[in-house]
């Protein structure tokens, strides 16, 4: 027997494509002035899947086919001779091209069949998608991501309008390999681009092209991010190396990719998570197209697998360890690229946080470590070991250099030696030609995750430098038991502190089990957030906001932390 319906969710998915298609319908002819390709072409397949629904107020309105040529119009005008789309940073861009592309062709599929109102829809649409084939046959990318994106579009322009050089091009991208790591995380390592442009692009191909492989790459995607997704609803984000990894990113964009696979595998661990996708509402206009392009969409959710606490999960190829139980839940990370490559970069894992606790509506966001040692940045781990069960150790050595004479068969007469960049610094120097006398520094962060918390070992050797631990609370309380030093700091010295919201709290007590005693509050060259060089060059930071907590002084230091999360009787 065939699953049920879940009226209640396309009817939810038809009130969200509403919402921005009504006011386009009530002013059909108002011209879309400033609205990008991308946002064009989105209007349109919602303004056509309101059409085509039932269960749309927009059901069969000419009012919304009016609109949709409007927007069509505007597109049109947006392509350039080689039909590739103007605007954006990127220019001339065939993967940003793409994402319209994906678009216009679903609207077509939506029109095609929709009857003679949509005429002139169907063939305006083809017109679009007709000019940009041929770059986006030829076109390249820049990003791994972007390669999917643009398979998706040569494949749904085969899906139109068949062509066999479109499958080959595909081919030819897929023959890369999809990159997708051993523990099921995309090379990016990215919420944002796993949830809007991966996990649906390998859908549309696994369907179109009818390829397992693709289906089960996202299947193993989605089962790796149930461990991720934290007790705020958000997807955690600080192992990315891009845009996301300093920024909370919803489950909302993952309900299409769990809803359909819970419902076609009958898996109830991703029921479970596409119900909490949902628990916010929906507001995606984009999920009415999905329903009525994917009709299993709309089939009912199957029971959801009870989530069993405590729960682990150590990512390897990430070096991000997870720990939930009925009190907390716990991340420790030590995967950034920074210790590899030496430098901040677009691209990279950056995100110098090394721990995150929720305890409820008590948040500690971010624990950072910030050093003064030639201005190299803050603690990145450059190793992580697990040591036992949710015990791990994360291990940075930072080597900075002087530099000697040059040997003399080195040497010019006219001084003028080759540009070079020797790690922190670029001069006209001829760095590798020289001899070097190193000065190194390395810290040692053993956390030990807790049913109620976690217990930090902090050992930071080599010569006398300022360091300051930062903890950053996420607002909404106040650190009870720390001494004020101004705009939103605190430092803790002596005893411990409380941060509490509400019921909720977290309880922070340090030790110094070796070294000179803690920066009080009158250290505030101590007690700061420094971001390192790569920032400050050029004017910017990574500095969070929120609560600020600071613990410093001067090593060589050992420095325990205990952090212990305390709720209700109830919730547990």
């Amino acid at each position: 027997m065939p699953t049920p319906l879940d009226h209640e969710f396309v009817r939810a998915a038809a009130r969200a494509a509403d919402r921005p298609a009504a006011p386009l319908a009530a002013d059909p002819d108002e011209e879309p002035a400033g609205v990008p390709h991308r946002g064009l072409a989105r209007r349109v397949k919602t303004l056509v899947a309101t059409y085509r629904s039932p269960d749309s107020a927009l059901h069969g309105s000419r009012q919304a086919v009016a609109a949709a040529m409007t927007h069509l119009r505007a597109l049109r005008a947006a392509q350039t001779t080689t039909g590739l789309f103007a605007g954006g940073d990127n220019v001339q861009s065939p993967p940003d091209s793409a994402f319209t592309v994906n678009d216009v062709c679903d609207a077509h599929v939506l029109a095609a069949d929709a009857g003679p109102e949509l005429r002139d829809v169907t063939a305006a649409l083809a017109e679009i998608a007709g000019a940009a084939t041929g770059s986006l046959l030829t076109g390249g990318v820049h990003t791994p991501n972007h390669r999917w994106e643009l398979c998706a579009a040569l494949a749904r322009l085969h899906r139109s309008f068949p062509d066999d050089r479109l499958l080959d091009r595909v081919e030819e991208w897929l023959a890369e390999g999809v990159d997708i790591d051993a523990e099921g995380l995309y090379s990016e390592r990215s919420a944002n681009y796993a949830a809007h442009v991966s996990n649906p692009s390998l859908l549309l191909l696994a369907d179109v092209l009818g390829r397992a492989d693709l289906l089960d790459a996202v299947e193993r995607n989605l089962a790796t991010t149930l461990d991720l997704i934290r007790p705020d609803g958000t997807v955690e984000t600080v192992h990315s190396r891009r845009q996301d990894q300093n920024h909370p990113f919803p489950l909302a964009p993952y309900l299409p990719h769990y809803r359909l696979l819970a419902v076609r595998t009958g898996r109830g661990d991703f029921g479970r998570a596409a119900r909490l996708a949902a628990a916010g509402g929906i507001d995606d206009p984009d999920l009415l197209a999905q329903t009525l392009l994917t009709p299993d969409l709309c089939r009912a959710l199957p029971a959801p697998a009870a989530q069993t606490l405590p729960r682990d999960r150590y990512i390897t190829t990430a070096r991000l360890a997870a720990h939930a139980s009925a009190d907390v839940h716990t991340v420790v990370y030590g995967g950034s690229d920074v210790p590899e490559h030496r430098r901040i970069r677009s691209g990279l894992a950056c995100n110098p946080t090394f721990l995150r606790l929720f305890a409820g509506d008590a948040v500690l966001d971010a624990v950072r470590l910030t050093r003064g040692f030639f201005d190299l940045g803050p603690f990145r781990a450059a190793g992580m070991q697990q040591l036992a069960d949710n015990r791990y150790r994360l291990t940075e050595t930072l080597t900075a250099a002087y530099y000697q004479p040059l040997p003399t068969n080195q040497r010019r007469d006219d001084g003028g030696y080759q540009m070079a960049d020797e790690g922190r610094f670029s001069a006209a120097m001829a760095f590798p030609d020289r001899p070097r006398d190193e000065v190194s520094h390395t810290t040692r962060v053993e956390a030990d995750l807790r049913e109620d918390g976690a217990d930090l070992r902090i050992d930071i050797s080599g010569p006398r430098v300022p360091w300051a631990l930062e903890l950053t609370f996420r607002p909404g309380g106040v650190p009870e038991g720390a001494v004020p030093i101004g705009d939103g700091r605190w430092c803790l010295t002596t005893g411990p502190m409380t941060y509490r919201v509400g019921d909720d709290e977290i309880r922070v007590e340090a030790d110094v089990e070796a070294g000179e005693p803690l920066a009080g509050p009158d250290r505030s060259d101590v007690l700061r957030y420094d971001p390192g060089q790569d920032y400050t060059v050029a004017g910017g930071t990574d500095a969070t906001t929120g609560n600020r907590v600071y613990i410093g002084g001067h090593g060589p230091h050992t420095l325990t932390v205990a952090l212990r999360a305390r709720r209700p009787a109830s919730v547990v």
